[in-house]
């Protein structure tokens, strides 16, 4: 198996384009073209990864988080970092990271802390505004259910739950071909008339070329009329955090205990239980402290996330429970979402799941 072939999977799911400006996912070490028998997957990179990676004879490494994030100045092992990078260049390990694309996409890092805590009714917490564009192309009646299901095959005219979405409406197309033309209806060097479907979807901006390439493949004119619209809709399916609801509400303390089990958590850090129940709760993987205001702003009656800094605790003013879990314990289960995107798409791929306890945090008790 070729190291891209695994990636493309990861990406199809999580494109890398959809990572935040200063992020590092990618292929950080190692080449795309080399072969990959086994993988192992882990949240960090550190010496003691490639170590297990070398013993078991996996050639490359999945992680959630980059090794590098702003480069390396110099390699000389003064530090795990450069320790891992030279390990892994010296014993032909690729590592390969998915970070902030893979918290933003649905059924991404959050969703999988929903999934876990069993919510109903999972919304994108903070929509991302931007991503989305328009196409309106005209294509002639008889093609126009061909070239529509390529479009919808190709990625475009997804909204929220619902697929193949499109506004369709008949007109009259005009064109004159020159001498050089080969027209698909009509003859050279003559106004012709076509009665024509005016097509409109929508599709992510990460999939534009993709699009316009199937687009330009399976349409029978030799010059396809399309236009492309940038459009301000919040994409409801790519942004961080999730808010949804328990199948009933439940004690407070009680719901609490039972994420601390579920997450794995030696403590939870949290506000005053000022709520008697819960229902409504909003997850962000990694440190999400940011969307505290969002979080209110969406009803929940908890935020589950990491690394909540102690003033930021008086900001849920009664308002919301804070409960600070970690940011390990948090996006613990990433390195299952990347075992089942890849074995979905190759089920005999060998894939490990790290032992390595890479988690910084200890506590005392």
């Amino acid at each position: 198996m070729k190291i891209k072939d695994i990636i493309a999977a990861i990406e199809e799911v999580a494109p890398n384009s959809l990572q935040e400006s200063w992020d590092n996912s990618g292929l950080l070490v190692g080449e795309y073209t080399a072969e990959a028998n086994s993988a192992l997957i882990t949240l960090d990179v550190t010496e003691e990864v490639v170590d297990e990676a070398i013993a078991n004879q996996n050639q490359l490494i999945i992680a959630h988080h980059p090794l590098v994030f702003s480069g390396l100045k110099r390699l000389n092992g003064s530090n795990d970092a450069e320790r891992a990078v030279m390990k892994a260049i010296k014993n032909d390990v690729a590592i390969y990271a998915a970070h902030t694309n893979i918290d933003v996409v649905k059924n991404g890092v959050s969703w999988k802390m929903a999934q876990k805590l069993g919510l109903k009714n999972i919304q994108t917490l903070i929509p991302q505004k931007g991503l989305l564009k328009k196409l309106v192309v005209f294509i002639p009646i008889n093609a126009a259910a061909k070239v529509r299901d390529a479009i919808f095959v190709a990625g475009a005219g997804n909204m929220g739950n619902y697929d193949s979405c499109s506004f369709n409406a008949v007109g009259s197309g005009s064109f004159k071909g020159n001498s050089e033309s080969n027209p698909y209806a009509g003859e050279k060097e003559k106004l012709h008339f076509e009665d024509e479907i005016r097509f409109e979807t929508i599709f992510p901006s990460y999939l534009q070329n993709k699009i316009i390439s199937t687009l330009l493949e399976v349409h029978p004119y030799e010059e396809v009329a399309y236009d492309i619209y940038s459009l301000d809709n919040k994409h409801s399916n790519i942004g961080l955090g999730v808010v949804g609801e328990l199948e009933t509400a439940k004690e407070s303390l009680s719901f609490l205990n039972n994420a601390k089990e579920i997450f794995h958590c030696e403590a939870i850090r949290h506000t005053n239980l000022h709520k008697e129940k819960v229902k409504k709760i909003a997850l962000v993987g990694g440190a999400g402290s940011s969307y505290l205001s969002h979080s209110i702003e969406a009803g929940a009656d908890v935020i589950i996330t990491g690394d909540f800094k102690y003033h930021q605790f008086f900001d849920a003013e009664n308002k919301i429970i804070i409960a600070d879990i970690g940011h390990y314990e948090s996006e613990q289960f990433t390195k299952e979402l990347f075992y089942e995107i890849v074995t979905n798409k190759f089920s005999k791929f060998a894939l490990r799941l790290s032992e390595v306890k890479t988690n910084p945090v200890n506590y005392l008790f």
